[in-house]
């Protein structure tokens, strides 16, 4: 079977690549970087170099698939995330329905059910509705929570100032999965072909809130003493851009996200359908690989 893959090799489309041509696959994965080819070869798949902003580009790296993988990578560059958001998946859509592909797995978020929802959350939900529009195609949406391995980036803030935090109470509870568990997820719809229609499948490997994931990552390290702060969101934004994030990337993937925590409605669909989530790895499964970042890092 032939599957293209978008994403490049991104913490999740990487895993996929790789158990997609483990399990005999053809895979064709598309990248905008072409330093990026020889590392996709050496996973014996087939290099795409271009544009996801390029429909012609897309379409003909749709051509012949047996099955797409979608996923719609982070632009620091845009002055409308939200924007770029849904004009990538519009193509996305168009170029499936224009190549005939009968299968796609696609990548979306908590919170994708809100039309208007905050950060993300709307633009998945644009995206959702203009895949669903496509009366050939079987697609399954995938919803996971927040990564488990963004905490990768408060390791600074836990090693140098012993606090842990973000624009919401420390009673909040997340939703947490790791990319691997969505690999997994993606992997078996694909080899399989496993799903039809429209489907939705969230996957949460564990929930945790913001005071016990203190307590649980402060203990893989040795550190203890770890307090959860809550910032306000312009703090919160600030401290963002001012670790290198642009405003953009730093409203919409933070503190929006973090607005619609504090407020239940990231989370209002999935609390209802929980009990048919799916996942793996907990947070203290988690806290080991975080152990051996942290002992690493600066």
């Amino acid at each position: 079977m032939k599957v293209t893959v978008t994403g490049s090799l991104g913490n999740i489309s990487r895993i996929l690549i790789e158990k997609l041509v483990s399990g005999g696959h053809e895979v064709n994965v598309i990248t905008s970087n072409a330093e990026r080819a020889k590392e996709i070869v050496q996973l014996q798949a087939i290099p795409l170099v271009g544009s996801i902003e390029d429909y012609r580009f897309v379409k003909n790296a749709f051509a012949g698939s047996d099955a797409v993988y979608l996923m719609i990578p982070p632009n620091f560059q845009t002055a409308d995330l939200k924007q770029y958001i849904k004009t990538v998946g519009e193509q996305y859509a168009n170029a499936l329905k224009e190549t005939g592909v009968k299968y796609a797995v696609n990548l979306s978020s908590i919170g994708a059910h809100l039309e208007n929802g905050s950060g993300p959350t709307g633009s998945n939900y644009y995206v959702e509705q203009k895949l669903n529009e496509l009366e050939d195609l079987n697609v399954l949406h995938l919803r996971p929570g927040m990564f488990l391995t963004n905490f990768y980036g408060a390791i600074p803030m836990i090693k140098h100032q012993g606090m842990l935090g973000n624009n919401f109470p420390g009673s909040v509870n997340l939703p947490l999965t790791h990319p691997k568990d969505i690999a997994e997820v993606a992997f078996n719809a694909l080899n399989g072909l496993s799903f039809y229609g429209k489907q939705i499948q969230y996957i949460v490997s564990d929930e945790k809130n913001g005071f016990e994931i203190t307590q649980t990552l402060g203990n893989a390290v040795g550190k203890s003493g770890i307090s959860w702060v809550e910032f306000s969101d312009d703090q919160l934004l600030g401290a963002l851009m001012q670790n290198g994030l642009s405003e953009q990337m730093a409203k919409v993937y933070m503190v929006e996200i973090g607005a619609a925590l504090r407020d239940g409605s990231f989370v209002e669909d999935y609390n209802e359908k929980k009990s048919q989530s799916v996942g793996g790895t907990t947070l203290q499964d988690f806290s080991v690989e975080f152990a051996i970042a942290y002992q690493y890092s600066n």
